[in-house]
């Protein structure tokens, strides 16, 4: 079992982050009610680990008991039928799934799916809260016909369900949705946070963590604690006993889209083009989303580029980034931001060294 859910506390009053947002929850869990929820903050800050808590809290150890299932849906609309293939990670109390995974057809989950969940109620009482919790997460990337119905689900069905959701940036979530829920924002650890983090999983480990060492594990990343835990297993795979100069290992994608960028500043050809498009494909064709790719992408770019270019490259970055969300293929709008650096860049290079 992997560090990160071996030592994800499972309780409000266990947590070692966050402990004010996990006590105001645990009280509001007390009156007897829980409103819709929606966390938000960046990734590896704890929402995820917030939640788990939560449903805990309410449903007690019931809620632990989860069974994953993949299997299509058929939902017959007026001109056609359409089938969806969703994973869902389900208890007697709760089931948790990601409607963007569907793509642009996420409206019609939230239209049937979710509403065909959210009219039943749990299956085992036992006394416990009488309502079910659907667990969304990602809403950001729903389409905004889908938030639409997601908010009249919400309204249609209160009594027999709750909504906790999850998201990275609570501006792409509809006000209509954010103003029926309480809002939590979950913000990144700090360095600090981190490396104590890290200190208290090597101790559990019964491993020998240097200072030094945490300090690069913490600063590699970037305040991302599910990241920095990735790491530390991924050194202490690597090499043990730690040693303080041991090197700190980055994620393979992150290796590769640094390969990415460094084609793309050695040579601005349609040849070079159709290679560096090769490489974006297979990022994708392993599940990395396309915001993260491109916003990596842009920031290694970033350190090889003088100032000027700087500002050309983050606005162009922006551009396409907002046509990646309006659009569906997001290879075309990466193909699109690179070949279009290209260009700029090649015009640059020639003005400034003639």
């Amino acid at each position: 079992m992997l560090w990160i859910d071996k030592y994800r506390p499972k309780r409000l009053d266990k947590l070692i982050l966050n402990q004010e947002i996990g006590d105001n929850l645990s009280k509001l869990v007390a009156t007897g009610d829980c409103p819709h929820t929606l966390f938000y903050g960046p990734p590896g800050a704890g929402k995820k680990t917030l939640i788990v808590a939560l449903l805990r809290e309410i449903y007690g150890a019931g809620a632990e008991k989860i069974k994953v299932e993949t299997k299509p849906w058929k939902i017959a609309l007026p001109s056609r039928n359409i089938e969806v293939e969703l994973t869902t990670l389900s208890s007697n109390y709760h089931v948790e799934m990601n409607p963007s995974d569907v793509g642009y057809q996420d409206r019609y989950v939230v239209q049937e799916i979710i509403k065909e969940m959210a009219k039943s109620r749990p299956l085992d009482m036992k006394g416990q809260r009488g309502f079910k919790v659907l667990v969304l997460n990602e809403v950001d990337r729903l389409s905004k016909e889908a938030q639409a119905s997601l908010r009249r689900t919400m309204e249609k069905y209160s009594a027999a369900c709750r909504l906790v959701m999850s998201c990275t940036n609570v501006s792409r979530v509809i006000e209509p949705v954010r103003s029926r829920c309480l809002c939590v924002r979950v913000a990144a650890p700090s360095t600090a946070e981190v490396q104590r983090m890290l200190a208290h999983v090597a101790k559990k480990e019964s491993l020998s963590l240097p200072d030094s060492l945490s300090l690069r594990v913490a600063q590699a990343s970037e305040r991302n604690l599910r990241r920095a835990l990735l790491m530390l297993e991924t050194c202490r795979v690597a090499q043990y006993p730690f040693t303080p100069d041991q090197p700190v290992q980055l994620a393979d994608w992150e290796l590769y889209i640094q390969e990415i960028a460094s084609d793309i500043m050695q040579e601005q050809s349609p040849k070079r083009l159709f290679q560096v498009r090769g490489k974006l494909y297979e990022l994708l064709v392993n599940c990395l989303p396309p915001t993260l790719i491109l916003r990596k992408l842009v920031l290694e770019l970033l350190k090889k580029l003088d100032e000027e270019v700087q500002h050309t490259a983050l606005a162009l970055a922006a551009q396409y980034e907002h046509r990646m969300q309006e659009g569906q293929k997001a290879i075309y709008h990466l193909e699109a931001f690179v070949a279009k650096f290209m260009s700029e860049y090649k015009q640059w290079s020639i003005m400034a060294f003639g």
